[in-house]
């Protein structure tokens, strides 16, 4: 987005009211539960506050009604993911409170609701009308908006509904796809991608950025504008490894109809302190998860794996794709 003056003043306005709501309604659970109230408060009892609190708190007026309900709507979804962890006997983790840094978002449920497009330019109630430099043309029909700020400014995201499915044509191909950190994977048929190492690569301009900002003093503007460097050298980091996993995901999708893939544990190798740097650099995991998209988008289909087959060997115990 391109945001005026006034309209950064007030999408940073929102975003703290955000944060400050979350805060609040985390901490009111946590009394209740300490009081025997029941487990704490529900999500329902306090959606149904939001209207006393908008006349304790006038600021909160400036605030869109579907904007507060997402914000209990997220401490909701952390708080029951809490018990569900701990009722499995996973590592429970529970909800935490939210810094300035760590709050970057809120979202509008119901497009067309406090949000709305016009001739290109988005409007947003109780904050304006916004320029917009579009990434590409919206697809499908959407239904909620969120507005985000990153390192370099703030960004509105779409989720859309009954977005068409472009099949592409069967190639009457299948590999097995053995991941790595010498190169990123290899085929069955013996291709390579290369491991590009972006943080590697990257590794020394952020250490001399985060020596800068070590030895700036806190609170002071200078030490915020390091902070605002080191946040974009990460996000450029950040950028290079997504494109390049967009890219190899599609190639491979374009290539095969069938594809077998290393079901591997990202979550316990990267407890190796010797190679975890390099496991999280290669970002395995959100490999998977982009091919897994292009395949949904591209009309493919996940199967179970079947019995043994040389793609299959290849790469291992894995899970099957094929094109519909």
């Amino acid at each position: 987005m391109r945001p005026t003056p006034e309209h950064e003043r007030l999408l940073k306005q929102t975003l703290g009211l955000c944060r400050r709501l979350y805060n609040c309604a985390l901490e009111q659970r946590l009394i209740w539960w300490r009081r025997g109230q029941g487990r704490a408060a529900t999500h329902a009892q306090q959606e149904a506050e939001l209207p006393d609190l908008k006349a304790a708190c006038p600021e909160y007026t400036t605030v869109h009604s579907q904007v507060l309900q997402d914000v209990l709507a997220r401490l909701d979804t952390t708080y029951q993911a809490f018990f569900r962890r701990l009722a499995n006997g996973e590592k429970a983790g529970f909800p935490r409170f939210q810094g300035r840094t760590r709050y970057h978002s809120f979202t509008y449920k119901q497009f067309g609701n406090g949000a709305t497009l016009d001739n290109g330019a988005l409007v947003l109630s109780k904050i304006g009308r916004l320029a917009v430099r579009w990434s590409r043309p919206l697809v499908g029909s959407p239904k909620t908006v969120t507005i985000s700020r990153e390192a370099d400014g703030w960004y509105v995201s779409f989720s859309c509904a009954e977005v068409p499915i472009r099949p592409l044509a069967p190639t009457g191909r299948e590999t097995g796809i053995d991941v790595g950190l010498k190169v990123f994977l290899v085929t069955a048929e013996g291709e390579i991608i290369e491991n590009p190492r972006h943080y590697r690569r990257a590794e020394k301009r952020l250490a001399k950025a985060q020596k800068r900002l070590s030895r700036r003093k806190k609170g002071s503007k200078r030490r915020e504008k390091a902070r605002r460097l080191v946040a974009k050298h990460h996000q450029k980091v950040k950028r290079q490894r997504r494109d390049f996993h967009h890219k190899t995901a599609r190639w491979l999708v374009r290539r095969y109809d069938v594809m077998y893939l290393e079901d591997l544990r990202v979550a316990t190798l990267v407890r190796n302190r010797h190679l975890s740097k390099s496991i999280s650099d290669a970002a395995w995991g959100q490999f998977r998860t982009l091919l897994e998209a292009k395949q949904h988008a591209l009309g493919v289909r996940w199967w179970p794996s079947r019995p043994s087959t040389p793609a299959r060997t290849a790469a291992g115990v894995g899970r099957a794709c094929r094109r519909v």
